[in-house]
């Protein structure tokens, strides 16, 4: 299973009402008229980004709009087949019309490692807890344990663990979506030089993918 994460800001934040509604319409209409492969999708309004905590979001503005698409799809095939669909029959006006008002972003791509990647688990996931490498570090052989080691404490039906699967922005390593912080990424348990960042955020939209 994977999620296609999408980090964006509208291109007017004095339009943040009508760029929700444009967000959520799109996503409305993938719900509604799903591709193959994908299984749910949510849209959260985000106070800061994952690798810019505690700095201004926007141009030195602090109350600039960001926000949080993700889409869950089956497998690499199923990612593709949304690329192609999200702009195609059925999904092309409700597309243009939230692209129209886009300003910036950017995305990543996370395996899911253990838990739950439901409609519900995303509608649920007020915390986010993305745990990031030290920079400039390298591949570590420790992955594997410390995967393991994240997930304890977790609801297994009420929160998923994440690892990034390719790099295509700044974005953490691995991420935790949940109600609340699990003891696995408490800061004793991490390797030296590894963080972990708790956000708040709010579901403006999720739900599960209509059966094709």
């Amino acid at each position: 299973m994977l999620a296609y994460v999408f980090w964006h800001r509208p291109r007017d934040r004095a339009q943040r009402d009508a760029y929700e509604h444009a967000l959520c319409t799109f996503h409305r209409s993938l719900a509604r008229r799903a591709p193959a492969g994908m299984v749910a999708s949510a849209v959260y309004r985000v106070a800061e980004l994952p690798w810019r905590t505690g700095s201004p979001l926007v141009d030195g503005e602090l109350d600039a709009p960001a926000y949080e698409d993700w889409y869950i799809v089956e497998d690499f095939a199923s990612l593709g087949v949304l690329n192609e669909a999200a702009v195609g029959r059925g999904h092309r006006s409700s597309h243009d019309e939230a692209a129209h008002r886009y300003g910036a972003g950017t995305g990543a791509l996370y395996a899911l490692l253990e838990g739950e990647p439901s409609a519900s688990v995303l509608a649920g996931a007020a915390l986010a807890v993305w745990v990031a490498r030290p920079a400039g570090s390298a591949g570590d052989s420790r992955q594997g344990p410390l995967a393991e080691l994240l997930g304890d404490g977790m609801d297994p039906h009420g929160a998923s663990l994440w690892r990034r699967t390719l790099v295509l922005g700044p974005a953490a390593e691995y991420c935790l979506l949940g109600r609340e912080v699990p003891s696995g990424v408490g800061a004793a348990r991490l390797p030296q030089g590894w963080t972990a960042t708790v956000l708040e955020r709010d579901v403006l939209w999720s739900a599960a993918a209509a059966p094709s």
